[in-house]
């Protein structure tokens, strides 16, 4: 049954598209517009069908006689069900017709095929019946009917289903502006956005999508990025920031210089990642088109020795009977729907959460991770620096000091400087003018503020003027933490402790983590005190520091050859090669193409908490896997043998029309099933609601690029 890995459990779909759009391609590849397509062409081929199968049902002598009324005795009415039933074949069994061609040249016998097996074997019947060659008992017309009809159903129901998988790539095309408003010389000129060039300004209004990824050059907004991170919460924008195409300016208008369009923008990138996890194939994929197989060998069997059986001990209307109705509940619709629907459905629900799946596999391998490695630097911590704590002496208060640094430093581009600046800025303090500055290599910063001689710098400075450090400095030193003074008039006034600030929503995901008796494990490049600091702060359990890149991979071979199930979640080039040994590789989404290209789930967002996501998502997706699985391969194990006539001695058959609802109504729950993944919250801050204020820690510095 090897061969059955190459098709996927869809390919009976498009076979059957072929009947339905006239082309002799699979129309399910061509655009992600073909489902929608082909759900209102069976609906309405449904509806038809309906309406036909009300007279073939009407006027079927057998049907009449079951029911208990008399027909009237005119000549043309007896032709009424075989001609609209032959219609009804024709036109309305043409879709599993043609599917059962697609599988018969591709040696994948299916549920197309048996179906198709199940309605000519009724049709030949009828006719014969109709044309006197064959008892009147096998005039199955009305079967026919309601055979074609009740399929049909459960076809625009599969494929309505279906659909709506591909909702999250029609969704994030719709994210697109229909106009983009270009600014040429003092106007606006309205252009389409796949017009756009690179180096173009437009212009977007509030409440406007942004139409290509870009740099803002003038203008302050809060911008909705939910379509990328899947948080809720807006994010203050400004001059120098980039925004994303798809993304909305909430507040206030934009300028924006377009820097990325049409398949380089990270919204096609999305789309792409998306497109390529809902076209790949998992294990239990392959799983489930390998159970389609082996049941069709099944029915095929059963319905042979059900022929032989029932034409031995009862007659060949009997056998003819029990074989078409054999083959009828052996249809493998609900099997064929279960693996791939929720899949489908996984990734998608996971796409609109800022979660992008790039292999399937991954998503199913995440269920069984307990444990997961976590870089630092960008990922637990925010990867730059951050003013932690500020230390006043003598008659002089924090904000006093940290206001004259954020002076001196005001004009500084050094990652340090402009930290500084912002830490006064997020305490609203008046920052004074400053004149003369001037910068000292591997010192410091200085200038004049109101008069007074004001240094900035590390330890260097503090030997120069031979001044003593604050005394918290050794505890901070401890930390891993850098530490600035500050002087005025060579008198040390203050010191300013700067970290790489931990991410508040990192201790959440470190708290879930543990919940679901996971393993959280912290590997860094930093040293022993850094890494320690920043694992005590967040309760991590186990620390790698001083990990070079190269090694970083072998770290995980040692947890994995201790018998770990691995996840590595990481955001650097130094990253890759761990990635791609972790059992799951998890890069975040603003990190380097190379761990992007390296990892099988990619995380839109920095927040680590999408983690647990992920592990929430790939659990609740095998457990519908599993029920789907059971409902639709154990439906039709047991109804197989009823339909054969295992119970006749018993007095009990069972109908071919009751076998066929019973199918459909198998196929309807397998798909609603699956859709209670929809229900699913993702949301980080939806499982840690109060992480959201949480304060920043006191984490601790990987400063790659310091002065000092």
């Amino acid at each position: 049954m090897d061969t059955m890995h190459s098709h996927s459990a869809h390919a009976e779909h498009h076979a059957a598209h072929e009947g339905m759009d006239h082309q002799g391609g699979h129309a399910g590849h061509a655009g992600h517009s073909g489902h929608g397509d082909h759900v209102g062409q069976f609906r309405r081929l449904f509806w038809i069908m309906l309406a036909l199968a009300v007279p073939v049902v009407g006027f079927s002598g057998m049907f009449a006689m079951l029911i208990g009324y008399e027909l009237p005795d005119h000549g043309f009415v007896s032709w009424i069900s075989p001609v609209l039933g032959t219609v009804m074949f024709v036109w309305g069994g043409r879709p599993f017709l043609s599917g059962a061609v697609g599988e018969i040249r591709s040696r994948a016998p299916g549920m197309m095929l048996l179906i198709a097996l199940a309605i000519t074997v009724a049709f030949v019947a009828s006719w014969g019946a109709s044309l006197d060659v064959l008892h009147h008992d096998l005039d199955f017309w009305w079967e026919l009917a309601l055979l074609i009809v009740i399929m049909l159903l459960g076809h625009w129901i599969e494929m309505r289903s279906l659909a709506q998988t591909t909702s999250a790539l029609d969704s994030l095309a719709a994210l697109l502006p229909d106009e983009a408003e270009r600014i040429e010389g003092g106007t606006t000129v309205l252009v389409a956005p796949a017009a756009l060039r690179l180096g173009d300004v437009v212009l977007v209004r509030p409440g406007a999508s942004v139409p290509a990824d870009g740099t803002i050059i003038d203008g302050t907004a809060e911008v909705d990025e939910s379509m990328v991170t899947g948080e809720s919460r807006t994010v203050g924008r400004t001059v120098g920031d980039a925004v994303v195409a798809g993304t909305v300016a909430t507040d206030s208008a934009l300028r924006v210089r377009v820097t990325a369009i049409g398949d380089d923008t990270a919204l096609a990138g999305i789309q792409r990642l998306v497109s390529e996890a809902q076209n790949s194939s998992s294990r239990a994929q392959r799983l489930a088109d390998r159970a389609a197989a082996w049941l069709f060998w099944y029915a095929l069997g059963a319905a042979a020795l059900t022929a032989i059986v029932w034409s031995v001990l009862g007659s060949t209307d009997d056998a003819v009977v029990r074989t078409i109705t054999v083959l009828v509940i052996a249809c493998p619709h609900a099997l064929g729907l279960a693996i791939p629907l929720v899949v489908a459905i996984a990734t998608e629900r996971a796409a609109r959460a800022g979660v992008l799946v790039k292999d399937r596999l991954a998503l199913e391998r995440m269920r069984s991770v307990d444990a997961v490695l976590f870089d630092k630097t960008g990922t637990l911590t925010q990867g730059e620096p951050t003013v932690v704590a500020v230390h006043a002496l003598g008659t002089s208060t924090e904000d006093q000091v940290l206001a004259l640094a954020a002076a001196v430093e005001s004009d500084s581009e050094h990652p340090l400087g402009k930290a500084i600046v912002e830490a006064a800025k997020a305490r609203q303090l008046q920052v004074p003018p400053a004149e003369q500055f001037r910068a000292s290599p591997a010192e410091g910063v200085s200038a004049s503020v109101e008069g007074k001689h004001v240094r900035v710098g590390g330890p260097r400075m503090l030997e120069r003027h031979q001044r003593a450090e604050v005394e918290v400095a050794e505890n901070w030193r401890a930390d891993g933490a850098i530490i600035l003074h500050v002087l005025v008039d060579d008198e040390v006034v203050g010191a300013l402790k700067l970290a790489d600030d931990i991410r508040p929503e990192s201790r959440g995901a470190v708290a879930a983590l543990h919940r679901l008796d996971i393993e959280v494990v912290m590997i860094t490049g930093d040293a022993e005190a850094v890494a320690r600091s920043v694992a005590t702060e967040l309760g991590i359990d186990r620390v790698f520091a001083g990990v070079r890149p190269e090694d970083k991979a072998s770290k995980v071979k040692e947890l994995q050859s201790a018998g770990r199930t691995t996840a590595m979640v990481g955001d650097g080039v130094n990253d890759a090669p761990a990635l791609a040994q972790a059992d799951v590789g998890i890069a975040i989404g603003a990190g380097t193409d190379v761990a992007i290209a390296s990892a099988g789930v990619i995380l839109a967002g920095d927040d680590p908490r999408s983690v647990v996501s992920v592990i929430e998502l790939s659990k609740a997706g095998y457990r519908k896997m599993k029920q789907n699985l059971w409902w639709a391969a154990g439906y039709n194990l047991i109804s197989v043998p009823l339909a054969a006539g295992l119970l006749a001695p018993l007095g009990f058959v069972l109908p071919m029309s009751v076998g066929a609802i019973l199918m459909s109504i198998s196929t309807v729950v397998v798909a609603l099933n699956a859709q209670l993944l929809r229900r699913l919250d993702l949301r980080p801050d939806a499982r840690d609601p109060g992480n959201k204020a949480a304060n920043a820690g006191q984490g601790g510095a990987d400063m790659a690029t310091s002065r000092l």
